[in-house]
């Protein structure tokens, strides 16, 4: 039976249509295996014994490693991470720079404390000490928007800061006469949604596809109109 013109453009959008929902459903595989991949670098990071800072290594190349890092705390120069929310509270991160032997210094999250606008804390109640070993992993910085970013920090203070921040994981090393900042979890390495959103691409392409045929079954099953 021959198609009318109305029923060719309409297969013709209906295949357009469900073509690019499924190139839209391969790109979410291609990023679904690219996270796959870069989880499994940062596992394969992680699982190496710490790196010693400061280290005879590229600073760009500490970015995903754990580490321990011994030195100084510079409270003077303290950064907050706001606003911040751990287990529906609101609070702030505190990050610190930790001087190291060799004149440089890497920011340290010490860990969330909580406060009630989210945006002001009493530091000094949180300090851990002049000296600390810290044992953490470490992420290129800044982290997102509002994070403490190593290069804008880098004119207001006397020594050079290496471009990560560090999420402490070791206990922190408070008096009793301090609080202890509650130290972050590690990220999840997860695979995130790149799976389901392939699967709803790939079902839209078929209720497109579906949809229209039955339409123009439908169509064709029924009695033409008599116009006269």
């Amino acid at each position: 039976m021959k198609l009318t013109r109305r029923e060719v453009i309409l297969i013709v959008v209906a295949v357009a249509l469900a073509a690019v929902c499924v190139r839209l459903g391969i790109w979410q595989i291609s990023r679904l295996h690219q996270r796959q991949a870069r989880n499994a670098a940062l596992r394969a990071a992680w699982s190496r014994p710490p790196l010693d800072l400061p280290a005879p290594v590229a600073p760009e190349s500490i970015a995903g490693r754990r580490i321990r890092a011994h030195g100084a705390y510079d409270y003077a120069n303290e950064n907050f991470w706001r606003p911040r929310s751990l287990d529906d509270m609101p609070g702030v991160d505190l990050v610190t720079p930790l001087r190291l032997s060799d004149g440089t210094a890497v920011l340290i999250d010490r860990g969330f404390v909580e406060s009630a606008d989210a945006y002001h804390v009493n530091e000094a109640a949180y300090r851990e000490g002049d000296t600390a070993t810290v044992d953490g992993l470490a992420f290129p910085a800044p982290r997102g928007r509002g994070d403490v970013d190593p290069r804008a920090l880098a004119g207001s203070v006397p020594y050079r800061l290496l471009p990560v921040v560090v999420q402490a994981e070791s206990q922190p090393g408070a008096g009793p006469e301090f609080n202890a900042p509650r130290r972050l979890p590690p990220p999840e390495l997860s695979n995130g949604p790149h799976l389901s959103y392939t699967i709803q691409w790939f079902c839209f392409a078929v209720i497109i596809l579906v949809g229209t045929g039955a339409l123009l079954r439908k169509e064709r099953a029924e009695p033409p109109v008599d116009r006269t």
